[in-house]
C-alpha cells in the first residue's frame, strides 16, 4: 500500500491578551475542529487532493490565513467558517492551479514512462508514473518541477522534461486527433520509416501517440513536445479499437503473464517495472480500464466477493493482503485454483503464488494475510474504476 500526499493543517497559536485572548483561543479551537470536519468531508483520500491551510498572527487581532488548495469549495468553506466565528483575517490562500501557470494548466507525458515524485527533487521518493501521452492537470511549478494530477487523481511532482504543457483548447484538439496506442510490451520510435532508422525513444505497452501520417508500414507520430518519429503500425492499435473493446479477465491475465519476472519497483506503474498496485493497474489499463493508484484505494471499489472460500473467486479478481482490511499493504490478480500473480517486493519481481495453505507456493503469514477481494469487471464506470474512453481528460463528451 502507498500512503502519500497527506493533507496538513498547521494551527499556530496567536498571542492574545486579557479576556479577548481567551475568547480568541476558544474560537481557534472551534475553528480547528471545524476545519478537520471540512477535511474529512471534502477529502476522504488525502493522496488525491490538496488542502494545506495554516494561520499566524500579523497585526493583532487580525490573522493572516495562508496555504494552498486545489479545491475552491474547500477554501470558501474555511473562510466562511472563520467569518462565522467572528475572527478577523486576511486571505492569503493560494488556489491551484497557480495563476503563474497562465492558461497552460494541462499537460501530456512526453517520455515512455515519466516519473512522479513526492517532492520536487530527483532524490525524493518515487510515488507513481505516467505513460507517454497521458493527460495531466498541472497545479503548480517550482524550480523546474511541475506538480501534476494524473487521470486517477493522484498528485505528484514531475520534472519539466517529462511533460509538455497545453491550454484547454489545445487539449480539445488533441482529443479529436488520430491517436494510436502501442500494443506490445516494449518497442522503439525511430527517425525514419525503416529498420535502419536511428532510435529516438523507447516505448512501453499503452503509450499513447498522435499520428500525423502513414508511410511504408510505419506510423509517423508527433510527440507532445513536438518531436517526430516512426513506429511500426503492426505494433500499434487505433484509439477507437483499443478504447472501444470489451475488457475481459483472460486478456488482463495474458498481459500480467507477459510481465512474469519483470522487476519490482516501488512507485512503478509500467511494464518496465512496477510495485504491486502499479502492476495490477498496468494489467487493467492494457484493456482500457483506469484503476486507482494504490492498493488501499483499489480495495475500496468494485464488488466484494467472499474471499474466505476460494470457490467464490473468479479470474481477474483483485486480491488484497495485509494485517487487516484496514491495513492493506499488497495486491495481486487472481488466476484460478488458488493461484495469483503479483509484483512482489519479497521476490523482487512479478511472481505467482497461492492462497491455498496446502500449496508449496503459499507464503502468507501474520503480517500478510488475505483480507479482501474486489471484482472489477462487473463495476465499470463506477467510483475508482473508469473506462478510458469515458474519461473526460482523454475523450470528448
Amino acid at each position: 500500500m502507498r500512503l502519500k500526499f497527506k493533507i496538513w493543517f498547521f494551527v499556530l497559536p496567536v498571542i492574545l491578551a486579557g479576556e479577548s485572548a481567551q475568547a480568541q483561543k476558544s474560537n481557534f479551537k472551534s475553528v480547528t475542529l471545524g476545519i478537520q470536519s471540512i477535511q474529512k468531508r471534502l477529502i476522504p483520500d488525502k493522496r488525491i487532493a490538496i488542502l494545506d491551510i495554516f494561520w499566524s498572527d500579523t497585526i493583532h487581532p487580525v490573522i493572516t490565513v495562508k496555504g494552498e488548495t486545489n479545491l475552491p469549495e474547500g477554501k470558501s468553506e474555511i473562510l466562511k467558517l472563520l467569518s462565522s466565528m467572528g475572527i478577523q483575517f486576511v486571505d492569503s490562500i493560494r488556489l491551484l492551479p497557480a495563476t503563474s501557470l497562465g492558461e497552460k494548466i494541462w499537460g501530456r507525458a512526453t517520455l515512455s514512462v515519466s516519473n512522479l515524485r513526492a517532492k520536487p527533487d530527483h532524490e525524493s521518493e518515487l510515488v507513481s508514473q505516467a505513460l507517454m501521452g497521458t493527460p495531466l492537470k498541472i497545479l503548480d511549478y517550482l524550480d523546474g518541477w511541475y506538480r501534476v494530477q494524473t487521470p486517477d487523481q493522484y498528485i505528484g511532482w514531475m520534472d519539466a522534461g517529462g511533460l509538455a504543457r497545453f491550454t484547454g483548447q489545445e487539449m480539445e484538439r488533441w482529443k479529436k486527433s488520430d491517436r494510436y496506442v502501442f500494443n506490445r510490451i516494449f518497442g522503439n520510435v525511430v527517425d525514419s520509416p525503416n529498420r535502419k532508422g536511428n532510435l529516438i525513444s523507447d516505448l512501453v505497452l499503452c503509450d499513447l501517440m498522435e499520428v500525423v501520417a502513414e508511410q511504408k508500414g510505419y506510423l509517423k507520430i508527433s510527440f507532445a513536445d513536438g518531436r517526430l518519429g516512426y513506429v511500426k503500425k503492426k505494433d500499434c492499435i487505433s484509439w477507437q479499437e483499443w478504447s472501444g473493446r470489451k475488457p475481459d479477465a483472460q486478456s488482463i491475465l495474458n498481459v500480467a503473464r507477459q510481465m512474469m519476472g519483470f522487476p519490482y519497483l516501488w512507485g512503478g506503474t509500467s511494464c518496465k517495472s512496477a510495485d504491486c498496485s502499479g502492476f495490477t493497474k498496468t494489467a487493467y489499463y492494457s484493456q482500457g480500464i483506469i484503476l486507482s493508484r494504490d492498493a488501499s484505494q483499489q480495495a475500496r471499489y468494485g464488488q466484494h466477493p467472499d474471499f474466505t472460500n476460494i470457490a467464490n473467486l473468479q479470474p481477474g479478481d483483485l486480491l488484497f493482503f495485509g494485517r487487516s482490511a484496514q491495513r492493506i499493504t499488497h495486491t495481486g490478480i487472481y488466476i484460478r485454483d488458488g493461484w495469483y500473480i503479483h509484483a512482489s517486493s519479497a521476490f523482487g519481481r512479478v511472481h505467482i503464488n497461492s492462497i491455498d495453505p496446502k500449496s508449496p507456493q503459499y507464503v502468507l503469514n501474520e503480517k500478510k494475510q488475505l483480507v479482501a477481494a474486489s471484482r472489477i469487471l462487473n463495476s465499470l464506470n463506477t467510483d475508482g474504476i473508469v473506462l478510458v474512453k469515458d474519461h473526460p481528460w482523454y475523450s470528448l463528451p
